[in-house]
């Protein structure tokens, strides 16, 4: 039986069969749906509330209970892993995951689901090997956070990586409030301000040209599935630009072209131009109109003496690679741990206990 492979992302789980040139057979919202009993109503019958639950929350799990029920219905719902007869796994790892949560899934994957062999891999490394690369840097826009991390020959360089506290939904949000002021009368659901935001929104090439936009934007207007009128204008270039100017969003900080910048800075000089002439965009974020030229434009004004240069995807690899990244990368490393013996296996659990994990997966 071929190896699953498992990207559990804030928004979207991806999950199937390890085959590296195709897209993940399963790509579902990272949500579960569960029943609420409230208090007794006016006859005395309780009233049942449906409440949508978010196991993993700015890339890590935070609910395990709704992360057990989710993975019993992808693995044996729809991948057809079979009670009693449960195969191989391979998860994908966010930056600077805690120890603790890594022995949770390992703990989770064989006493409740019974695996046969459990390998898990960081998301930077994985998205570099879907491009062919063991060295690189990856710049990963998930929907609840940001990670750049400086890999060197397959391992991350976890002194020079960052991680930020922001992401799509972030961005979700200030297109809203955007989309608000201009549109104060028409009340937009956060579904339909997400649709509306992969839709319009793009970058504009530079600074400049961002600030000039208010007067030159031609409006657009936009039927929604209520019924109600929206109008589109220099809203849709505001979700771009507060990557490159963070105070946009209410933050503090240096725009990330310069934040990757600074990260390579701080890995081992030999590898500096190695690491950055490698650079991923990844997540579903940089598929954003404008936003791969607007990055490699503020990239070749950069007073670095060595500039950031995009990896771009081989033919031979599935269409909007960067959103599959990490799971088509998983499914390469699952071809090569699992008939090598590399991965954890039930015997190395009996024996060790969760903390194998980080003996055997890095």
């Amino acid at each position: 039986m071929e190896a699953v492979v498992v990207d559990a992302g804030s928004k979207l789980l991806k999950a199937g069969i390890a085959l590296p040139d195709q897209a993940p057979g399963l790509v579902m919202p990272s949500k579960m749906k569960t029943e609420v009993e409230e208090s007794e109503v006016a006859d005395g019958a309780a009233a049942v509330v449906e409440e949508v639950v978010h196991p993993v929350v700015r890339g890590f799990v935070k609910d395990w209970d709704a992360m057990e029920d989710l993975l019993t219905y992808v693995l044996y719902r729809n991948i057809g892993w079979e009670m009693g007869d449960e195969g191989q796994i391979l998860f994908t790892e966010p930056l600077f995951t805690p120890k603790a949560l890594r022995e949770q899934l390992v703990q989770l994957m064989f006493e409740k689901f019974n695996v046969s062999g459990f390998y898990d891999s960081e998301q930077a490394v994985l998205s570099l090997y879907a491009v062919g690369r063991i060295s690189g840097c990856t710049v990963d826009i998930g929907h609840g956070k940001i990670d750049i991390a400086p890999v060197c020959e397959g391992a991350v360089q976890h002194v020079a990586s960052k991680r930020f506290e922001i992401g799509g939904t972030d961005l979700t949000n200030l297109f809203a409030q955007e989309l608000k002021k201009s549109n104060p009368s028409v009340n937009v659901d956060i579904s339909d301000v997400e649709r509306l935001k992969e839709q319009y929104a793009c970058c504009t090439e530079d600074q400049l040209a961002f600030e000039a936009i208010a007067s030159t934007c031609q409006p657009e207007t936009h039927t929604l599935p209520d019924g109600q009128v929206i109008t589109i204008e220099k809203e849709r270039y505001i979700v771009g630009e507060a990557l490159f100017q963070p105070s946009i969003l209410g933050l503090e900080d240096y725009g990330i072209v310069h934040q990757l910048i600074t990260s390579v800075s701080n890995v081992a000089s030999e590898y500096q131009k190695q690491v950055l002439e490698n650079t991923m965009l990844c997540g579903g974020t940089v598929s954003m109109t404008g936003f791969e030229d607007r990055f490699q434009r503020e990239a070749n004004l950069s007073a670095s003496a060595i500039r950031p240069t995009l990896v771009k995807a081989p033919e031979y690899m599935p269409e909007d690679l960067a959103r599959h990244s990490a799971w088509l990368g998983g499914a390469i490393l699952a071809k090569v741990v699992f008939p090598q013996n590399q991965h954890v296996t039930k015997g190395d659990y009996d024996e060790t206990g969760p903390s194998i994990v980080h003996k055997k997966c890095f």
